[in-house]
């Protein structure tokens, strides 16, 4: 099933990066893409348990959906992220 949630804190590509490639890693979640024009994530999911899963991922990654709070360290925790995104993205790149 197809699935597309709202996001708070996403900033770049680098955002997107460290999104797809953690919610990939979660079992029964696949086709993940990030929109940082409108700030959504959109999966698809196996069961109606896996939104949950995915939900507390992005959380805890420093990319709650949007209505959940979004303290201080979350925010700090986004932007730990998309370091780690832009870095990996460009470690993808240079081994190419």
């Amino acid at each position: 099933m197809r699935n597309t949630v709202k996001i708070q804190n996403l900033k770049c590509g680098g955002c997107a990066n460290t999104i797809v490639t953690q919610l990939s890693k979660l079992d029964g979640i696949s086709e993940v893409s990030v929109s940082n024009d409108t700030d959504e994530v959109s999966f698809t999911t196996a069961s109606e348990t896996d939104i949950t899963t995915v939900k507390n991922k992005l959380s805890h990654l420093g990319y709650p959906v949007e209505g959940d709070a979004n303290s201080l360290p979350k925010k700090a925790k986004s932007f730990v992220s998309c370091a780690v995104g832009r870095m990996s993205k460009t470690d993808d790149h240079l081994s190419s």
